[in-house]
């Protein structure tokens, strides 16, 4: 199954609206293409590609313009592009694609972590003593490709056009020793020379702030440049990764993001903590 993209997602939101607009169901429009009614709900919900040419046999028979039919036939050649993801699909699960494909066609992301530095942020050594620390033991191969794919995700930050990363830690992830304590000096300077990007904000959230919204795992929201591309929610959970797309559920974790932003020290505050961390070490 192929990573659902901004731009998929975009167009099966366009193919569901036009076939709406046009009064039909799912069962009479497949029809129309000689296909099934599962088929098109697959293609409407970016779970399967659609061809350009079934996108132009379906806008048609909604009755949609030519011009509309054109950037929508545009649209899904643009979805099948394959993104540089692709070539590593091998090494991750599904559902990490699916993430990646999305970071990378967001224009805002805004990144809590509990327990470790956020992914966008971390340095290759940091990376490299996640990667020696998780719960499957991997290989010295295995381990760089890893590094490379993260590191590869970096690149959006440093680029021209690049999103506005929103960046909240957890200050026991800045406590806890990843790597000896070179790595860790070196991760924390990082992070100091990061949030002193226009793009980019770092803030810290005290362990004085007690218990809050947030100690329970990771959160990732992301946002894109055109207003039809719903937000998009992510969490960890113990079995892994999960993405959220419903109204009601990205509204929870915007507003979760939100009461974080709030208990968090101002960017200011949280590059004075940075910088006390990293003497104190």
């Amino acid at each position: 199954m192929a990573p659902k993209t901004a731009r998929a997602r975009r167009l099966g939101i366009a193919l569901r609206h036009h076939r709406e607009a046009a009064g039909l169901t799912l069962e009479t429009a497949a029809d129309e293409i000689n296909s099934t009614r599962s088929t098109l709900s697959r293609y409407e919900n970016a779970q399967t590609l659609i061809s350009p040419a079934t996108v132009r046999a379906l806008l048609t028979s909604y009755g949609v313009s030519a011009e509309e039919v054109a950037a929508a036939v545009q649209l899904a050649k643009d979805a099948r592009k394959p993104g540089w993801w692709v070539s590593y699909s091998y090494l991750l699960d599904p559902r990490t694609i699916d993430f990646i494909a999305l970071e990378a066609e967001a224009t805002a992301i805004a990144n809590f972590e509990p327990s470790v530095v956020p992914g966008l942020l971390q340095t290759a050594d940091y990376i490299r003593g996640v990667m020696r620390g998780g719960p499957h033991t991997l290989g010295d191969d295995l381990v760089e490709q890893r590094v490379k794919i993260r590191l590869d995700r970096q690149q959006r930050l440093t680029a021209d056009q690049p999103p506005i990363l929103d960046a909240i830690i957890d200050e026991g992830a800045l406590l806890r020793p990843v790597g000896d304590q070179s790595v860790m000096n070196g991760q924390l300077r990082h992070l100091v020379k990061m949030a002193e990007l226009p793009n980019i904000s770092v803030q810290v959230i005290p362990l004085s702030a007690g218990y809050h919204r947030g100690t329970r795992g990771s959160l990732h929201i992301l946002e894109f440049a055109d207003p039809e591309d719903p937000i998009i929610a992510s969490v960890e959970t113990v079995a892994g990764q999960m993405i959220l797309d419903r109204a009601g559920e990205t509204r929870t974790c915007t507003k979760i993001m939100e009461h974080l932003r709030s208990v968090a020290l101002s960017p200011a505050d949280s590059r004075e903590m940075l910088l006390s961390v990293l003497k104190g070490r």
